[in-house]
């Protein structure tokens, strides 16, 4: 319709030009022509073809010539060729992209994961979506982005979000799990759409405030996930880990996964096997946290100061393992949190709960008052001024948490906390998982985005179990013993040494057995529980399957 009215708007320009040619030639050159030349010379003259063969000789003419000219070359040569690509087409090949692109999923697909938003939570969940082999969809409306993702190999079907036709296209009622990651309020409408079509398939919404939890839970979500919350306290939880008791990261399979620091415990210069944890409690050390990063707990791995000692077993060994190891000094140290934010409020509310101290930095005055509530002392000053982060007790901190949005700054803040006090312990938060070597390197002894937990969280509620955050990109898993390694002892198998991965456990006859030796043989209809890195996990299946 817009083409039509510029059309129209051109030939009205060119009439008009013709009849003041037909005037200016009659008055001013004393030459008569018809209409067909006057709408001709518009032409020529505007599409700057410019024959010659008629021309004004008087300066008004001339005059009127190269207004001609200019505005030929504005509507024809410059406005005309953009409106037909925007409103002619643009919109063609819209539609020839909305033909091509998939609208609905194959009659025999069912188990799948349907993901509304292709944002960062999505990247992580596909990749670990492809690693255990379920089968997922994303729905985008826009073709053009839709045609981005198909080009990536990513499996997209064109829809409205708002629309029951789409969500029957993709088999909801056959789906495993709907996951809605864009906006709060999109996503409210896309969960009342889903729940038109099924009143039983589990949908997953996660807000960006906490405010919003209550709605989508309202609108039909089986549940919410306030990512930023939970990054907040799983930080907290992390930089709080060098003090107190052990902390439980999560439960698998019936038993509890613990973590807990080497320092002020006695452990600290001792191999594994010389901590005699499994001999006199029971617990199964899995894997040390060193400086940032998970490796597998061997007999004669050595244990420092600055080691984090990842457990398993059940509730009462975890609580003997509190008592022994006792109370520690820097019980009474602050934690320091960095940035008053929405991820560094719920930060330090968690810590307050847990009784510990907490000093909190933040640019921003107009915050003071509100932070003051929930901190034991707050300074308001750029975190990257020296004087700032002594008068906000750095150097009596046990530990420090990151919480800011800016990878940048996260890395250079971890560079200058370590510097200014080499025993603290530092969790930050990162934007992109690219950085995590960064934060690695600069000093950080945890790192974890919301990308990263977002999509372990999703994975725990598709798979049935509580969410275990280990890690950035580590991932606990539970596969059936491949038949390579059937009849083989453990130690015989090499998963450890060949893949890096670390076993938690094998479930046995319908039995987690946590207490693992070497001689254990493996037999078909086990499983192994092992975390890792997915690369790990791709390597152990190029291995053994």
């Amino acid at each position: 319709m817009r083409l039509v009215k510029y059309v129209a708007f051109v030939v009205a320009v060119v009439l008009v030009y013709a009849a003041l040619f037909q005037a200016i030639m009659v008055y001013e050159e004393g030459q008569s022509h018809s209409w067909i030349t006057g709408v001709y010379w518009a032409l020529v003259t505007m599409s700057t073809l410019g024959y010659g063969d008629v021309v004004f000789l008087s300066d008004i003419g001339r005059f009127f010539t190269v207004v001609v000219l200019v505005s030929g070359v504005l509507l024809l040569l410059v406005v005309l060729p953009f409106t037909f690509i925007r409103f002619f087409y643009a919109p063609w090949v819209e539609a020839q992209e909305r033909h091509r692109l998939p609208r609905r999923l194959p009659s025999d697909v069912s188990g799948h994961v349907i993901i509304t938003g292709n944002d960062e939570v999505a990247v992580e969940l596909i990749d670990r979506l492809v690693t255990r082999g379920t089968d997922y969809c994303v729905v985008e409306p826009d073709p053009v982005k839709a045609d981005q993702l198909l080009s990536k190999g990513i499996r997209v079907v064109i829809g409205d979000l708002d629309s029951r036709e789409t969500f029957e296209g993709l088999r909801v009622k056959q789906a495993r799990l709907v996951l809605c990651n864009r906006e709060d309020t999109t996503n409210t409408n896309t969960t009342l759409t889903v729940r038109e079509v099924s009143k039983n398939v589990p949908v997953v919404g996660l807000v960006e405030r906490e405010d919003s939890v209550d709605i989508l839970e309202l609108s039909g979500c089986s549940q919410v996930l306030p990512l930023k919350v939970r990054l907040a306290e799983t930080l907290a939880n992390r930089a709080s880990s060098g003090v107190g008791k052990v902390d439980v990261l999560g439960n698998f399979m019936g038993l509890q996964i613990g973590e807990f620091s080497a320092r002020g415990t006695g452990f600290s210069g001792q191999t594994v096997r010389e901590t005699g944890l499994r001999r006199d409690i029971g617990l199964n050390i899995v894997g040390i946290w060193q400086r940032g990063e998970l490796v597998p707990a061997f007999p004669e791995t050595p244990l420092n100061a600055d080691s984090n000692l990842v457990v398993v077993g059940s509730e009462s060994q975890l609580d003997r393992l509190s008592d022994t190891i006792g109370p520690r000094e820097g019980e009474e140290k602050p934690v320091l949190v960095i940035g008053g934010g929405v991820v560094g409020r719920a930060a330090a509310r968690l810590l307050k709960r847990k009784g510990i101290p907490v000093h909190l930095v933040e640019r921003e005055r107009r915050l003071e008052d509100q932070l003051l509530t929930i901190a034991s002392h707050v300074t308001i000053g750029d975190a990257s001024d020296r004087e700032i982060l002594r008068r906000a007790g750095l150097d009596d901190a046990a530990s420090v948490v990151l919480t800011t949005n800016n990878d940048a700054v996260n890395i250079y803040l971890t560079v200058y906390c370590r510097r200014l006090n080499p025993g603290l312990r530092i969790a930050t938060r990162i934007t992109r998982e690219r950085n995590l070597k960064a934060t690695r390197r600069a000093g950080a002894d945890f790192s974890l985005s919301h990308a990263c937990l977002g999509a372990e969280a999703v994975i725990s509620i598709m798979e049935g179990h509580d969410l275990v955050i280990l890690g950035e990109g580590i991932d606990l898993i539970a596969v059936p013993l491949p038949q390579s390694l059937e009849n083989t002892t453990l130690a015989e198998s090499g998963i450890g040494s060949r893949t890096g991965l670390s076993i938690v456990g094998i479930e046995h006859e319908e039995k987690f057995v946590t207490n693992l030796r070497g001689s254990m043989r493996l037999e078909a209809g086990d499983r192994l529980v092992m975390f890792g890195k997915m690369e790990q996990r791709r390597i152990f299946e190029e291995l053994f399957r």
